[in-house]
Formats: C-alpha cells, sequence, structure tokens
C-alpha cells in the first residue's frame, strides 16, 4: 500500500431497500457500493439481510425468497466487478438442512467468505429462532454459493497488508461475551456488524454506548450498519443507525429516521489500534488464542488517496466539547488536590511553599494549593506565597502575583534576587551584561534556594509549579524550578493549564481573586529571566525561543500515547492545523520538539513526585522510561526528509 500513515478508509451504508424485492435491493447495494468506490473507500458494510430485508418474516421459509437472494447476489457481483472496495452485504444463506442469517463479504466479483449470525435473539419483538439456525451450530465450514464453494462459519477473519477484519451481526453485540472480543483477540482490527436494530425510546443512546464500550475493549474500530427507511413498520420502525467507532471515540454517524440512502463514512487509524495493543500487553496473555483457532481469508485492502474526512484534534489534551472541558477541569483540579493531600498529610506538613510569578503555572499550583489546605481544614495562612522579583520581572506580572496572593488570603511574601545574582555573579567571575544561559540558569536556582529554605523554616514542603510541556521540552533549570518537594501539575500539558485557571475564575472565584485569574490568563507566557523592553513589557516570551506549545502539546500527546513517528505527525499536524501554521512551521519545530525531547530526558528521570492526570505523564517511576542518552539520530533523520 502507498503511504496511509495506517488509515483505513471505511464505509457503512443505508440503502433503500424494499421488502422480498431482492433485485431491487441488490440495485440500490450496487449503486451505493459504486459511490463508495468514489469516495475511496476501502471497505463498505450493509444492515443485516439488506438483499432481502429484515422484516420478511415467515417469507424466509420460501424456498423463491432464498433463491432470488442468490440470483441479486450475483448480480450484485457482476454489477460490481471493478470496484476493489471489500463489501459486506446481509442475507439468508442454506447450509445443510438450516438457513443462516449471514454475512456476505465479496470483493471484485468474488466472493470470500460467508460469517453466520452467533447469537438469535427470540424475545419480545424478536423471532429469529422460528427461520434461522445460530451460526454456532453450523456442521460445515464451507458453504455452495452462487456456484462456488466458499469458506463458511463464525471463525472467519480478512486480512490483507492494511487491516484484519472481523464479522459480527446484530444480537451478537448484545450477548454478555460478543464474537467481537475473541475475533479481536485473534487480530481484528476492524469489527464490521451487519444490525438491524428497531427504534424504542432511549435505545439508541444504549446502543452507542454499547459501541463505544465494545470498541474499547476490543481496541478495535467498528463499523456499524443498521437497517433503514423501507423496512416494514407493521409493528417496529427502523431509522437507519450508522456508526464508525474507534477505540471508543465515535468518528461519524448517520442521521437517524431519514427517508433516503446514506453513506457514512470516515478513516479507522490501524496503525494507532495496533500501537495502543502492543502496549497494552494484558491485551493478548491468556492461551484462549491458541487453543482457539481461526481461520483467515485474504483480501486486498486498496491502495488509495489518503484524503481525511476525520477531525484531528488540534488540542487533543483540551476537550473540544463545553461541558466535557468543564467537566474535565473540575475532575483534574480533584486529582491533583487529592495527591498534595495526601502529601501533606502523611509529611504533616505545616506550610506549603510556593514561588508566584505572576504567570499561569504558578497560579494554578497556587489553586490548588488553597484548595487542599481548605479541604484540609487548615488555616490559607499556611500556605505561603513567595513572589522573587529580579532582572525580567515586570510591572504587569508583579501586580498579578500579589493582587492574587492577597485575595487569597494566603501568606505573602517577597524576596527580591537581583542582589544576590549580582553578587553570585561577581563571585563566579560572569559578567552580568552576558545574559545567556548562566545568566538566566542563576536566577532560577537563586528562586528554588529561597523557597527550599524557607520550606525548612516554616516546616513545609515545596510546592513545584512546572508543567507537563515545559518537562517534554526540557524547557526548566536543572536544580531550579525543575525541583520541589511535590510537582502537582507535572501530568498537565500548557494548553491545558490556562483552561483550568479560567475555569477556577469562572466557577469558584469572585471580585479581585477573579479579574486577575483572568489578566494572568492573558499574559503571555515568559519566564522573565530577560529584563522587560523599554516600555517595561515582557521582551522574553516563551513561544518565540521554543515555539508554540499548541503545536508542542499535539507532537506530545500522538508521539507518547501512540508512538507515532515524525513523518506521521507532521501529516497529522498538516491536517489538525490547517489554516494556523503553515508546512515549514510545523517541520521547524517538529524538529526542535524531537530534538529538546531526547536531550532533556535527563531532567525527567530525577523528577519530584506528582499525580499523573491524563493518559500522557513523564514520570519515570509512573509512566516514561527512557535512557537519558538515548539517540534522536533516527527521529531528526525523518523530520530531515519531510
Amino acid at each position: 500500500m502507498g503511504r496511509n500513515f495506517g488509515f483505513v478508509k471505511v464505509a457503512a451504508a443505508i440503502p433503500r431497500v424494499e421488502v422480498a424485492d431482492c433485485g431491487y435491493n441488490a440495485q440500490e447495494i450496487a449503486a451505493q457500493i459504486i459511490e463508495a468506490s468514489r469516495q475511496d473507500v476501502q471497505i463498505i458494510v450493509f444492515p443485516e439481510l439488506s438483499i432481502t430485508a429484515y422484516t420478511c418474516g415467515d417469507l424466509f421459509g420460501h424456498t423463491l425468497l432464498i433463491e432470488e437472494a442468490q440470483k441479486a447476489l450475483s448480480q450484485l457481483l457482476e454489477q460490481t466487478a471493478d470496484c476493489p472496495l471489500l463489501c459486506v452485504v446481509g442475507m439468508p444463506v442454506v447450509s445443510g438442512d438450516s438457513l443462516f442469517n449471514c454475512a456476505v463479504v465479496f470483493q471484485r466479483g468474488r466472493i470470500l467468505g460467508v460469517v453466520p449470525k452467533s447469537y438469535l435473539p427470540n424475545y419480545k419483538e424478536f423471532y429469529e429462532a422460528r427461520w434461522f439456525a445460530s451460526g454456532l451450530s453450523a456442521m460445515n465450514d464451507t458453504v455452495e454459493l452462487c456456484g462456488n464453494c466458499v469458506p463458511f462459519g463464525t471463525d472467519l477473519l480478512f486480512e490483507s497488508r492494511g487491516a484484519v477484519i472481523g464479522i459480527e451481526l446484530c444480537e451478537d453485540l448484545w450477548v454478555p461475551i460478543p464474537p467481537s472480543s475473541h475475533l479481536a483477540r485473534q487480530g481484528a482490527d476492524i469489527i464490521l456488524n451487519l444490525s438491524a436494530t428497531n427504534e424504542l425510546i432511549g435505545k439508541h443512546t444504549y446502543l452507542l454506548s454499547l459501541l463505544r464500550q465494545q470498541s474499547a475493549r476490543c481496541i478495535a474500530g467498528y463499523v456499524y450498519a443498521s437497517a433503514g427507511f423501507g423496512e416494514s413498520s407493521t409493528d417496529l420502525v427502523f431509522a437507519g443507525n450508522c456508526v464508525v467507532v474507534e477505540n471508543g471515540t465515535i468518528l461519524a454517524e448517520a442521521k437517524r429516521f431519514s427517508l433516503t440512502p446514506q453513506l457514512v463514512v470516515s478513516e479507522i487509524d490501524v496503525d494507532r489500534l495496533r500501537t495502543e495493543r502492543r502496549v497494552m500487553t494484558s491485551f493478548a496473555q491468556d492461551s484462549w488464542v491458541t487453543e482457539n483457532p481461526v481461520r483467515r481469508v485474504a483480501f486486498e485492502c486498496a491502495d488509495v488517496p489518503l484524503h481525511l474526512t476525520r477531525k484531528i484534534e488540534s488540542r487533543p489534551f483540551v476537550p473540544s466539547d463545553s461541558m466535557a472541558l468543564n467537566e474535565r477541569c473540575e475532575e483534574i483540579l480533584n486529582i491533583q488536590a487529592a495527591g498534595l493531600a495526601k502529601r501533606v498529610a502523611h509529611t504533616k506538613a505545616q506550610s506549603a511553599v510556593l514561588g508566584i510569578s505572576g504567570g499561569l503555572d504558578s497560579t494554578l499550583a497556587l489553586l490548588v494549593a488553597v484548595r487542599v489546605f481548605d479541604k484540609l481544614g487548615l488555616s490559607r495562612s499556611k500556605v505561603i506565597g513567595v513572589t522573587m522579583p529580579g532582572f525580567g520581572t515586570t510591572g504587569r506580572t508583579y501586580r498579578n502575583a500579589m493582587m492574587l496572593m492577597k485575595s487569597l488570603g494566603i501568606t505573602v511574601r517577597e524576596v527580591p534576587i537581583r542582589e544576590a545574582c549580582e553578587l553570585h555573579f561577581k563571585d563566579i567571575g560572569h559578567d552580568i551584561s552576558q545574559q545567556d544561559v548562566t545568566y538566566e540558569n542563576s536566577q532560577a536556582r537563586e528562586r528554588t534556594q529561597i523557597l527550599m529554605d524557607i520550606a525548612n523554616q516554616t516546616g513545609g514542603l515545596v510546592v513545584g509549579t512546572g508543567d507537563l510541556s515545559e518537562l517534554a521540552l526540557g524547557w526548566a533549570t536543572y536544580n531550579g524550578d525543575h525541583m520541589s518537594m511535590y510537582g502537582v501539575s507535572a501530568s498537565i500539558p500548557k494548553t491545558l493549564v490556562k483552561y483550568l485557571v479560567h475555569w477556577v475564575a469562572e466557577h469558584e472565584l469572585t471580585g479581585d481573586a477573579r479579574a486577575t485569574l483572568l489578566d494572568i490568563v492573558n499574559t503571555p507566557i515568559s519566564p522573565e529571566l530577560i529584563p522587560a523592553d523599554e516600555n517595561g513589557e515582557i521582551r522574553q516570551k516563551t513561544e518565540d525561543l521554543v515555539g508554540p506549545y499548541a503545536l508542542h502539546d499535539f507532537f506530545l500527546y500522538n508521539m507518547l500515547r501512540y508512538g507515532f513517528p515524525p513523518a506521521k505527525l507532521y501529516f497529522l499536524a498538516q491536517q489538525a492545523f490547517d489554516g494556523e501554521f503553515d508546512d515549514d512551521t510545523i517541520k521547524k519545530w517538529l524538529k526542535v520538539f524531537c530534538r529538546r525531547f531526547f536531550n532533556q530526558q535527563f531532567k525527567r528521570s530525577c523528577l519530584p513526585d506528582g499525580p499523573k492526570v491524563g493518559s500522557v505523564s513523564l514520570s519515570p517511576r509512573g509512566d516514561w522510561r527512557m535512557p537519558s542518552d538515548a539517540s534522536s539520530a533516527l527521529w531528526l533523520k525523518e523530520c530531515d526528509a519531510l
């Protein structure tokens, strides 16, 4: 296959059907297959019994309907012989003395295999056992269909270089252990479900939860196609549920109750799914797989141009839905507070000491500390905020630091560091006009020494203010702001910090405290180690030096969470940041990210303790174990080749 970065384009189709009119139904199916081919779809699945319609009732016992279904399938094979898609349609199939509700898999006019339904609903409005036998009771492993002997059974997987496909039908999903669980354990990356789910109040919500959960448990893509308009409405209504899900996330879904055919198209990232499975070593830990072999049928996953229709989130750490973001912010703050509360209680700390700069990171850490002392029933006066003006401190950040501390009712201490640093420069023979790394780092280390010593004075602990993004880039002074006694934000990325601070401002504070927080949110990110400009404004802006945090957090999430190489990171970033960053900008900062991420590992190898908050963390104890002297050559070489 071409450079598709592991994506497979799939479609769930809802054709218009006429009950028991197999020729008409085949024509409608063929039209959708041809349209899907025009859209570069590689795999398409249709609803359960789509060739006959699901609601034929006792007509399934009539030989004429069964024969016409086979004729319609033959017609369908001829009409789509030039289409490269892997197609899956539903129809009744006779094997031995039994009739089975089946999925028929074909490609380029040739039937590859037939999968019968395992679990037949026979309760309330369903009567499938009246007409069909369970695939679990099938005696034959082949079946005669359209003049060919083809593989038949519930143990079939359809395999190509791009993806392994497993199939189940409707009720199979609703049982305690769906067949897809076993198929995924055997290597199925994508599960196709041919269904005919009727509509009831509340059923759709439950169905979506099933699809999310099953795709997540299987770490798989799940393509669900259910019957729609045209099915008999004698007693039931079928609304046309088509859903594409990937590992618990819905990528695309149909508009329910539509009276016209629908084609729901999206791309499943098989590469991502396989990485997840390799990392989750419990996924295939027992002997079930070897004791229950499957048969594998080869198919061709057509090489098509890659044009993504799915949305690639540019801020993967930040939910795009406002309600989800609100819930996320509250949960994160509670996790941070619970971690720090345990540490305070365990150490019997008499105080929490924080360096307060007027920037986002120290503000978030302070908000967490105040929340902890409130929860523990301790006076906020035991939270000691220390502002340490230096060479680059601006009036805006200084005022915000002081206003915030006073409005929160904590103890405020001010310890200027300018004179101490000047004396230090004199002691080590450093020219103060040389505003280099020594000039900058000495300030960070001076501040850390002050915080540690105040913690000793007050029987307290130093609460770290650094974040995940800074750790990824090594944007911290070793044994300076890199160090603390507990780092509450060690697994929170910079792009999320702003939302957390804003959330507290909007939901928990009023008056001066709220106004100060909102101004801090809008202040440029800066370490303020270089003197301000002639107007007293921040001159040293972090993102001008190290790059946009939006890009770095995107690279960080996708590299650590899924192990994606630079080429795929670049491709995804092009989609996610279209109109925000041009290609050259993305390339530039991707290379910076890869270089810094490897070179700065030594700082992460000796991090202070801190709570894991999200799925990505760089703690050497909790998540990320990497040699400090690992080479970045392979990653940088791929960056250069972009």
